[in-house]
């Protein structure tokens, strides 16, 4: 893995326990792509249920989302198109502007309500055809192009999280 900033994630992912990997992972991710917020979703599939668990934030204004555990088979799927994808194990979403997208891909009103962003990545940690979380960098305030360089990245990035994430929710004996 020739690229420092892959090659940081992967050490930062290796080195500790996931619950503090997984935070110190998030505070390099957000700022490479220059990010307001990047946040984790855990997701136990076999439960059908899951929780933003870590996030990081450019700053206080930025609005933390994480929350308890919730059943994310029932209505979830049915108001966000984007938890749809990624519980069907599509490939990550690289939305530019919340405005602009159409309703095959996300609910407008839900983005605004729930999450309040303007740009943002749906990047699906699927392993099996099983999904066990979403990591999701955006940006708030303006539209923001995810560039091929952006994307190489999160591709790479997606694996590294998918086993400490596993290992993650083994340790919380929720799997």
């Amino acid at each position: 893995m020739p690229d420092a900033p892959l090659a940081e994630l992967a050490a930062v992912l290796a080195a500790t326990p996931p619950a503090e990997a997984l935070p110190r992972a998030l505070a390099l991710v957000g700022p490479h792509l220059r990010a307001d917020r990047c946040f984790l979703y855990v997701r136990d599939p076999a439960q059908g249920r899951g929780r933003i668990a870590f996030a990081w934030c450019l700053d206080a204004a930025v609005p933390d989302p994480r929350h308890d555990w919730q059943d994310d088979t029932g209505d979830l799927p049915k108001q966000d198109p984007l938890f749809r994808a990624a519980l069907a194990a599509r490939p990550s979403v690289f939305v530019d502007d919340v405005f602009a997208a159409g309703p095959e891909v996300l609910n407008q009103e839900f983005e605004r309500t729930i999450f309040g962003h303007r740009a943002l990545v749906h990047a699906h940690l699927v392993d099996h055809g099983q999904l066990w979380g979403i990591l999701q960098p955006c940006v708030f305030g303006h539209p923001r192009h995810w560039s091929a360089a952006d994307r190489a990245y999160l591709d790479a990035a997606v694996p590294l999280f998918l086993p400490v994430v596993q290992a993650y929710m083994r340790g919380l004996g929720k799997v």
